[in-house]
């Protein structure tokens, strides 16, 4: 999956993968988080802003102040970074995407150094 995601170690891949299950909790609740997927269940999906947001947030979460550092560990910059690894997650089969799903979707969500930065200062 690294010839298509860039430098994004596993781990990286195993975060949104924790995330977007975090997110879609978040999104539709915990009935929709913990019940079985289908090939025409779209009622787990969430877009590439909601799952940005999510994984923010899941980062916050796990790593509290640490969260810009390790995620700048696993080569993630920025949200569109996010997508690429979410898009090798699909290209590999690991995820589904809606005929909407962009990468674009991804592009800019937030700036990270602002969103890791409000930590400090609260």
């Amino acid at each position: 999956m690294q010839g298509t995601a860039g430098p994004f170690p596993p781990e990286a891949f195993q975060f949104v993968r924790e995330g977007l299950s975090h997110t879609v909790k978040i999104v539709h609740g915990d009935t929709a988080a913990s019940a079985p997927v289908s090939d025409d269940d779209d009622s787990r999906h969430v877009s590439g802003q909601q799952l940005c947001i999510g994984l923010r947030d899941y980062a916050i979460r796990q790593y509290g102040l640490l969260a810009r550092t390790v995620l700048a560990r696993w080569h993630i910059q920025r949200t569109d970074d996010f997508g690429r690894i979410v898009f090798a997650m699909i290209d590999a089969g690991l995820l589904r995407k809606t005929d909407d799903d962009t990468l674009e979707d991804f592009r800019e969500v937030f700036d990270f150094d602002e969103a890791f930065t409000e930590l400090k200062s609260n």
